[in-house]
């Protein structure tokens, strides 16, 4: 199947990734330019002008539209049951995420609802969630589990986000994020917790239902100490899973040097990094993912993003999509919140998104750029040059989201 995106008024040409620092606002843009798909990969992208002569079963006329990318959200925690409008309140009166937690809600109301909630209902109300990122321009996403926080509940989870994939045709990457926070069960016993939850037989049943690709944990006061951190991410590593981390956070608690030692695919939050640790990063594989949306909701300092971007870091950016901390769904109300809250450039956000976004999920040699060869996973945007979106806050200007070469979304 050959396909052909013409009249296109302003073609974003972001590069495979990682791009860093400087590299990430220099991306190259054509006018009056031409996408040609074979298959479910790109073919040749440039100017009109120079575009081959060849026959195409379908041509899609954008009429002066803007292209870029699909985005790619490199963390969420988007399947899960009900909601903590009741805390959002609670915040609005003073309450501090921290007192939340402590009083029993936070993540273990979340444990409440998922433990409660059957297989259907988490896919049914998962899925209808998705549905609304895709329509945002979501063509990648990655899913942690962390709400069941116990064997038969954290599989339940990673099923569901499995199946996800095929309910919505985009790519789903899942994440086990068994050590999120203690359940009441194991009060005051989180080393007890941590050994039940990297037990040799659950990491088995993930590895061989191939229901996780990265391992993630909550290092943070209040969750877990890096001792234990490194105890979890170590175990699951010995079964496939690449570490992530949740890093200073609400805190500094030295997560990203331990991260960085287990080659942690991604260090996500870092509103209290240090700038020795911003500096271990330069040297490192790592991303650094930022969570802006976080930000919005709890408060707190957002990461210095254009530290990071100065010293030549990778940075991507993500939702944090979750029913406590950050309900956003869309990715351009993050560039949205990258560019005023960040100091980030509108260019430096899409990079974040897109091709940073791949490299925090492993798959930077196949989505996240326009690149002969790579995935056609494309966006049609109703404005004529990219700007125009994290400049218009709130307001959705995707109008068709191409995934392999086919819409996926009209």
């Amino acid at each position: 199947m050959r396909t052909v995106i013409y009249n296109i008024g302003q073609l974003v040409v972001v590069p495979s990734g990682p791009l860093r620092g400087a590299a990430m606002n220099a991306v190259e843009r054509i006018d009056n330019a031409v996408v040609i798909i074979e298959d479910e990969s790109i073919a040749w992208f440039g100017a009109k002008g120079n575009a081959p002569k060849t026959d195409y079963e379908e041509a899609i006329d954008v009429h002066g539209r803007c292209v870029v990318p699909g985005l790619i959200d490199c963390h969420t925690h988007a399947v899960y049951a009900g909601d903590r409008a009741d805390e959002f309140t609670l915040r609005t009166k003073g309450a501090t995420y921290e007192q939340i937690m402590q009083a029993g809600g936070g993540i273990r109301s979340s444990m409440r609802a998922v433990r409660g909630a059957s297989e259907d209902q988490l896919r049914s109300e998962s899925q209808t969630r998705l549905k609304r990122m895709v329509s945002c321009g979501t063509t990648t996403v990655e899913i942690k589990s962390g709400y069941g926080l116990s064997p038969d509940a954290e599989l339940k989870m990673l099923r569901v986000a499995r199946e996800l994939a095929e309910k919505t045709q985009i790519d789903v990457s899942t994440t086990y994020l068994g050590a999120h926070a203690v359940p009441p069960e194991f009060e005051g016993r989180a080393d007890e917790y941590i050994a039940a939850m990297s037990d040799d037989g659950l990491l088995t049943t993930i590895r061989d239902g191939s229901l996780a690709e990265f391992a993630d944990v909550f290092c943070e006061r209040g969750a877990f100490s890096v001792e234990q951190s490194r105890r979890f991410l170590e175990a699951c590593k010995r079964f496939g899973m690449t570490p992530k981390v949740h890093a200073e956070q609400l805190s500094h608690s030295g997560a990203t040097r331990m991260a960085l030692e287990l080659g942690a695919a991604s260090v996500d939050h870092l509103e209290h990094v240090s700038d020795d640790d911003i500096g271990a990063l330069a040297k490192s594989e790592t991303i650094p993912v930022l969570l802006p949306g976080c930000n919005l909701f709890i408060g707190g300092q957002p990461a210095p993003a254009r530290k990071m971007i100065n010293a030549n870091l990778p940075v991507a950016l993500a939702t944090d999509h979750n029913p406590g901390s950050c309900t956003i769904e869309s990715l351009g109300v993050i560039m949205s919140l990258a560019c005023t809250m960040l100091k980030m450039t509108p260019m430096e956000a899409l990079v974040a998104c897109t091709a940073n976004a791949a490299a925090a999920l492993r798959r930077s040699r196949v989505v996240g750029a326009i690149e002969v060869g790579y995935q056609a996973d494309l966006l049609v945007l109703d404005i004529p040059r990219f700007e125009l979106w994290p400049y218009r806050v709130g307001v959705n200007p995707v109008r068709d989201v191409i995934k392999r070469g086919r819409p996926i979304y009209r």
